[in-house]
């Protein structure tokens, strides 16, 4: 089957998550079930993050200007921090709703959940499946992807709940699904907090072995050592990479650059290599007598 462009993805699974939201809020409200409305704010929260990572994906692609040399690659860094964001306070919120009704549980129409929560792995796994074929090349649009993915397993865990809750009549039920759900949808946020604020502080990409870039540097042909080495992420998908490196000759200079920018584009997919050449013994700045 052939997948559709990011674009399209996006706008469809933005289509379909809105219409199901509106038709889980009205069921949810309408048999008393927090667990439908628990799902629905998660929900709403996919449909907000499919448009901030769209905008990003937008933005992403203007050329650069003379004040942003990079352009705007950054956007989708943000784009996942605040959709980090949004889901912990959404969540939040939703645990205290689950709590204080466990005191006050009333009957719910499983049969009505059961069906509701049914639509929403549907709807959740063609959104998933829209991403699929994207998420293999691009960080962003396999956040996406998982999360979909993670949202139809969501809704059949509603759908257990309604239908125990039909053979056990326990009210009590619905109100600890939607925990469950908030608990889940956190520990799987936290993660991509914690990515995203590493990315936003220029942390060196958990895909990229620090030790190892700069033993394929030092082990390169007339390298003899290198140093001020700095790897950070441009975007979800993009990487840059500085060092400094001694030579022990100063030959085919123009060569090595590309030669060894190449190798470290090819083995560690890092989209911006620049690199200094100096030649003898390097000795810091600070610890030189004339430092002009």
């Amino acid at each position: 089957m052939k997948q559709p462009k990011p674009n399209q993805a996006f706008r469809w699974g933005i289509i379909l998550n809105a219409v199901y939201i509106v038709a889980e809020v009205t069921f949810g409200l309408m048999v008393g079930s927090i667990a439908l409305v628990a799902d629905a704010m998660h929900n709403l929260s996919d449909v907000l993050g499919l448009g901030i990572a769209w905008f990003a994906d937008w933005l992403s692609c203007r050329q650069p200007t003379i004040r942003r040399t990079y352009g705007y690659k950054s956007s989708s860094i943000l784009a996942a921090l605040v959709n980090a964001v949004f889901l912990l306070v959404a969540m939040g919120a939703i645990i205290v709703e689950a709590v204080q009704r466990f005191g006050h549980a009333q009957p719910v129409a499983g049969g009505v959940v059961m069906l509701v929560a049914g639509v929403g792995i549907l709807v959740n796994g063609a959104t998933a499946l829209l991403f699929h074929s994207g998420q293999q090349h691009d960080l962003n649009i396999r956040g996406a992807f998982l999360h979909m993915a993670a949202d139809a397993g969501v809704s059949l865990g509603v759908v257990l709940a309604g239908g125990l809750t039909l053979l056990t009549g326990w009210a009590w039920l619905d109100p600890l699904v939607s925990i469950l759900v908030a608990v889940l949808v956190l520990i799987s946020t936290w993660g991509l907090l914690r990515d995203a604020v590493n990315l936003a502080m220029a942390a060196v990409p958990k895909a990229i072995d620090t030790a190892a870039v700069r033993a394929l540097i030092e082990a390169f042909p007339t390298v003899t050592a290198c140093h001020d080495l700095h790897i950070w992420a441009l975007s979800t998908t993009d990487v840059a990479l500085t060092v400094h490196v001694t030579r022990n000759v100063s030959s085919d200079n123009d060569q090595f650059l590309e030669q060894l920018s190449h190798k470290l584009r090819h083995t560690f997919e890092i989209a911006h290599v620049t690199i200094q050449v100096e030649y003898g013994d390097y000795q810091p700045l600070q610890q030189r007598d004339n430092p002009y």
